[in-house]
């Protein structure tokens, strides 16, 4: 039995697969490495994970037949759907990659766990699809009717979609909103990448807003730790209402850090760690931002015993220092 895992080459997805491989697990990995970002770095993600229990096929999920091909063989038992179109200010540039791979290839995941009588399906959800939300913290039952950006709105259709298999097929589906992740071996196209290669650089950064924002950041340990304990404790299927509201076997969970952290904080760490001062060129807030985001994880607790554990004090410096050795800088 394996775990299949989308995104596999992805930042979390690859730190997820070798979490669950460290443990005795036998993982097929799945991704189209794509040149969204740099695609030496989602090889060295690969290279840095292999392993005897760990099969990868370079497939994009969003086709049908190539995806049904790879797996044709695969006795599966759990899907980890970490794969997607990732970024906010991309998807005004290029929406119809959003449609591809986050509608069309969520459904062709679903349609595999339907088709296979899987155990369950985790799959990845936003921080995004709370828009621009005035109560806070942010909690799985508020409306998030009002997408900001085309990518919240792929994402808040994967919600919808998961819903709708979970009542029609019983298939056990647990959706988990990300906050904000970075750590090492992260992706190049968020702030706190950008910020550290641009300073340890010698080059201005741009901050947006007058840095009048503020995040909840989430070490990916802490990711790694709340997606490895939902595989370990599916949904289960007993008629009473789940986080998120449905009584069918779907529940939405939030992973974050519970901390909304100011923007200015988070460049005064990443000075600090990399050893000098940042040069800022302020601009207007980009269409598709949100202002805020600071998670409520009440249920996640309850439900996986999620508690996370790396505040940004450590886990930027942690992350300078990867950057640091990754880069040569």
């Amino acid at each position: 039995m394996a775990i299949i895992i989308t995104g596999a080459a992805g930042f979390i997805g690859a730190h997820v697969a070798r979490q669950v491989l460290a443990r005795g697990d036998h993982v097929v990995g799945l991704d189209n490495l794509n040149d969204y970002y740099d695609v030496q770095l989602k090889r060295d993600r690969l290279a840095d994970i292999a392993h005897p229990n760990f099969v990868f096929h370079h497939v994009d999920f969003a086709d049908p037949q190539a995806l049904n091909d790879a797996l044709r063989t695969v006795d599966v038992d759990t899907i980890v759907h970490l794969g997607a179109q990732a970024g906010v200010r991309y998807s005004l540039i290029n929406p119809r990659a959003y449609a591809q791979s986050n509608l069309v290839g969520h459904l062709n995941l679903l349609e595999l766990a339907r088709e296979r009588g899987v155990r369950q399906m985790i799959y990845a959800s936003s921080s995004s699809v709370y828009g621009n939300a005035q109560a806070l913290p942010l909690r799985v039952s508020d409306r998030v009717d009002h997408p900001i950006s085309l990518y919240a709105a792929t994402k808040k259709a994967n919600e919808l979609m998961s819903e709708s298999y979970a009542h029609l097929y019983r298939i056990p589906l647990t959706g988990l909103r990300f906050f904000t992740v970075y750590g090492r071996w992260g992706r190049p196209d968020m702030a706190i990448w950008i910020f550290a290669e641009k300073i340890l650089s010698g080059q201005s950064i741009t901050v947006y807003n007058q840095g009048q924002m503020r995040r909840d950041f989430t070490h990916i340990d802490d990711i790694v730790a709340g997606i490895v304990a939902a595989i370990d404790r599916p949904v289960v299927d007993d008629g009473l209402a789940k986080s998120g509201g449905s009584v069918a076997p779907h529940r939405i969970l939030n992973l974050g850090n519970h901390q909304a952290e100011e923007l200015t904080r988070v460049i005064s760490l990443i000075e600090s760690a990399c050893g000098r001062r940042a040069e800022v060129d302020y601009q207007p807030l980009q269409p598709g931002d949100v202002l805020e985001t600071f998670a409520d994880i009440s249920a996640s607790t309850a439900d996986l015993g999620f508690v996370p554990t790396t505040p940004i004090d450590v886990g930027i410096p942690d992350f300078v220092a990867w950057l640091r050795a990754y880069r040569g800088l």
